[in-house]
């Protein structure tokens, strides 16, 4: 673990990218906007920089090959997205005795455009009283890291507006695949 740091540090200085922010070291960690395979990395760099070992939830068919293995060791926890709940509810037992826990997730589910992000960390931070720790890339600054914390107020209209307010100026890795923060669940208030 302590290696992770340098090397995050050591691959942030040679490609130019800066890191503004510090991780908590409890959360649920949104990476956002999602618009490269490279938000992976971007997202490891930034856990890394801060000495934390992250859970990232990636679809299970990831894990299929070569890349499985990296994936595991990296913090990777294979997601059936037709069927999460038993991974979900894995994670957060473990997450409530724990003085560091950093679930790492993409809220846009995808890394093309899209209409809506998926509700997941919102409900999981609901459930366990983690905060919503809001994790960014912006491509034309190369600036990469950790923005506010949100606790959710159950007023998901006003919540996921601080969230829109906070990534209106962040673009991603490709710009032009970037989603507005906005879930479906904002229409009917019922989450």
């Amino acid at each position: 673990m302590r290696i992770r740091p340098a090397i995050a540090r050591f691959l942030l200085r040679v490609t130019g990218w800066k890191l503004v922010g510090t991780l908590p070291p409890r959360g649920i960690f949104v990476g956002a906007p999602h618009t490269s395979n490279w938000d992976w990395v971007v997202m490891l760099l930034i856990v890394w920089s801060n000495r934390t070992q992250p859970q990232a939830l990636i679809k299970q068919e990831f894990f299929s090959g070569p890349f499985g293995p990296i994936l595991r060791a990296t913090g990777g926890v294979p997601l059936d997205r037709a069927n999460p709940g038993e991974t979900v509810r894995a994670l957060l037992k473990a997450a409530e005795g724990a003085d560091e826990f950093q679930l790492t997730l993409a809220a846009e589910g995808t890394r093309s455009k899209g209409e809506y992000w998926k509700s997941g960390f919102y409900r999981i931070a609901q459930q366990t009283g983690l905060p919503i720790v809001l994790g960014f890339v912006d491509g034309p600054t190369r600036t990469l890291g950790v923005g506010p914390s949100i606790v959710p107020s159950g007023d998901v209209v006003a919540d996921m507006d601080r969230i829109r307010a906070f990534y209106a100026d962040k673009r991603g890795i490709r710009p032009e695949n970037r989603t507005e923060p906005r879930l479906r669940e904002e229409a009917d208030r019922s989450l």
